[in-house]
């Protein structure tokens, strides 16, 4: 069924073209109401009764949500135009953005796969017995609280659990904490007088679903801001501890949690027979969810907290992003630009922001200047996990520019590498991260920015990130040039010191990616410049160090087909001619081994070196006092011999 767009001017506070809008995003338009959300709620109870609607407000959700059940309909979709286009100095102006923002909210997104957490409320809470028994009291009825003490004498209530010890390792999140406590000992609860402890004994196993910390010390676990069941709190500050009780619980029952990346372990690269080679997702993660399993990494869901920079560092594309996909979110960047121009609209540049960023636009439209006309606000869950390919397929989708605007919790690290990437590859000028506490700011800077020139014919980059960079890359630059790219960057060429590389292979036997390719019947190593994941294991492994990595993007078609590397003239076999080796090397050998090494003192066993498999495998066969030799075979039984020895007898 198609939907139809509901539209209100809010009062008469912003101008809203109904035909202008419709013509960009394709979808039927409802008049322009003036106070849909009170004078006029009977009409969207009729519109909304008719069929699927999406109302053109952000700020009355909860009223036409609430309005949507007392009818039984099916809650509708939101668009928010006032804030992100309407408020605003160039309101007049933004019949464009409008329609972009209403064809991107028409736009199906499906939800990213999740899992369920059940958490039953077993909590721990570790910190200065006061304050612990203290918080343990208030908990104990809608938990099953355990106070973990490393000092003090124990309370004597017993409504809840009370152990002594050290905790020395918590790993996992919300339902599934799993924790080691040294120095452990459990309460002696029979006796006359206070409560004692047990004899001490290490490396104690346990679980909880909640961990309240409240030691006021180093944080037990990585980036404890984004960790889900880990509440922490100083204990002087006795508000905060009164809101960690409110907090936890809450956190009881079964919850949603999304699986914010997918790992495709068999294109991983992050280790080959024992040699390390990429550990960007490893360096990068801020929770420690991801961790080494061999040749390739392991991520645990539970922990991970999404911010996606491991996918947008990734070179293999082994890690992926799924809320939102990049094909996702390469569609609704596209929708956005063809509605922007199908409405009227020429060059719009693209801001990229998270929730925090959502609310400085709604404030600077609120009190401020709002946004200019040409910037189209795109809200994604978090900005940390943009990469270069996202950035760079912006511009190739016909944006002017892409901006970033970062929130105070953002991870920073991988968006500053990926942005000098892009920068390298073709987005010099046109993108930039913006780090603004205040509305107003923020409005000047996007108001006083130069606008470069969009690129005259935008392309639809598809794929995975690697094809989408090559894609977005020549489109922005013609002519297939080679780039430089910065050290670290995933592109690139393997140069290689014909003089030192003795064709051993090694390489070839460890490249993740395939980049690095032999040929089964001459001695040649090749390479694909496209598939080079620039990991660093063939430089690691080669043992005459002649492989040097050169961080490029080579965007023409050479770097799709194989090229020679090195390459050697066979050796001949002594025995039947067939090429094996390399000539140099067997010559080699013959000169350091023949008539010197004891294996190797007789001109026959010196011989054997120049021989292919199939001869040297016979020659030794062939020898005399052969230790894998036996017995002669025994000649055939004929019927002849039963014959004659019929005779003979």
């Amino acid at each position: 069924m198609t939907e139809t767009l509901i539209l209100c001017d809010c009062g008469g506070s912003q101008t809203l073209d109904r035909e202008q809008i419709a013509s960009g995003c394709g979808a039927s338009c409802s008049r322009v109401f003036r106070a849909l959300c009170t004078d006029e709620i009977a009409r969207a109870a009729e519109l909304m009764q008719a069929g699927d609607v999406v109302i053109a407000c952000g700020q009355e959700q909860a009223v036409f949500t609430d309005l949507a059940t007392e009818l039984g309909v099916e809650t509708p979709g939101f668009v928010d135009l006032r804030d992100r286009a309407g408020w605003s100095e160039q309101g007049a102006e933004a019949g464009p953005k409008m329609a972009a923002l209403a064809a991107e909210a028409l736009m199906p997104v499906a939800p990213p796969p999740a899992v369920d957490v059940i958490s039953e409320g077993s909590c721990l809470i570790v910190g200065p017995a006061d304050v612990a028994c203290d918080l343990a009291e208030q908990l104990a009825g809608p938990l099953a609280v355990t106070v973990l003490l490393d000092a003090g004498d124990p309370p004597l209530s017993r409504a809840y659990d009370v152990v002594a010890g050290r905790l020395t390792r918590v790993e996992g999140a919300l339902g599934g904490f799993r924790l080691r406590i040294d120095g452990f000992r459990q309460l002696i609860p029979g006796g006359r007088g206070a409560f004692a402890f047990g004899p001490p004994r290490d490396g104690a196993i346990s679980a909880c679903d909640i961990v309240i910390d409240l030691t006021a010390g180093t944080p037990l676990v990585p980036a404890p801001d984004k960790r889900e069941g880990y509440l922490r709190a100083d204990p002087r500050d006795p508000l905060a501890v009164a809101r960690l009780a409110l907090e936890a619980v809450q956190l009881t029952g079964t919850f949603e949690k999304p699986l914010y990346v997918r790992l495709d372990e068999s294109l991983c690269a992050h280790s080959r027979a024992g040699q390390r080679g990429c550990s960007n997702c490893l360096d990068i993660c801020p929770t420690g969810a991801i961790t080494s399993a061999g040749d390739h990494v392991a991520i645990d869901p539970m922990v991970c907290a999404g911010c996606g920079a491991c996918a947008a560092l990734c070179p293999s594309t082994a890690i992926t992003y799924e809320a939102p996909t990049v094909a996702t979110l390469l569609a609704r960047m596209q929708r956005l630009a063809r509605a922007y121009r199908a409405a009227g609209g020429a060059a719009p540049r693209l801001l990229v922001h998270d929730a925090h960023g959502g609310e400085m636009i709604r404030l600077a439209a609120r009190f401020g200047r709002g946004l200019p006309a040409d910037v189209i606000p795109l809200e994604l869950g978090t900005v940390s996990g943009l990469g270069h390919a996202e950035m760079l397929a912006a511009l190739a989708h016909g944006f002017a520019s892409l901006s970033v605007l970062m929130g105070p919790r953002t991870e920073r690290d991988a968006l500053i590498r990926e942005l000098a990437l892009a920068e390298a590859i073709g987005g010099q000028g046109r993108l930039e991260l913006l780090d603004f506490a205040d509305p107003d700011a923020l409005s000047d800077h996007l108001y006083e920015a130069p606008v470069p020139e969009a690129l005259a014919t935008p392309v639809l980059p598809l794929g995975n990130r690697r094809q989408i960079t090559r894609l977005a890359a020549q489109a922005l630059n013609p002519g297939g040039p080679v780039l430089d790219l910065p050290q670290g960057a995933p592109y690139g060429a393997v140069a290689v010191n014909t003089d030192a590389c003795t064709l051993c292979l090694s390489c070839v036997s460890l490249c993740p990616s395939g980049a690095l390719i032999d040929n089964p019947d001459l001695p040649q190593l090749n390479f694909q410049e496209d598939a080079c994941l620039q990991c660093g294991i063939c430089r690691t492994i080669c043992p005459e160090q002649a492989i040097t990595l050169v961080p490029r993007l080579d965007l023409s078609d050479a770097a799709l087909g194989q090229r020679v590397l090195n390459e050697e003239e066979p050796f001949a076999c002594v025995e039947c001619g067939a090429l094996f080796g390399v000539r140099s090397t067997v010559e080699r050998i013959m000169e350091k081994l023949a008539g010197t090494h004891p294996m190797f003192a007789q001109s026959a066993q010196a011989r054997m070196i120049q021989m292919c498999d199939d001869c040297r495998v016979g020659a030794h066969f062939a020898q005399e006092n052969n230790p894998l030799s036996s017995n002669p075979k025994p000649r055939t039984v004929t019927t002849e011999d039963y014959f004659t020895k019929r005779k003979d007898h």
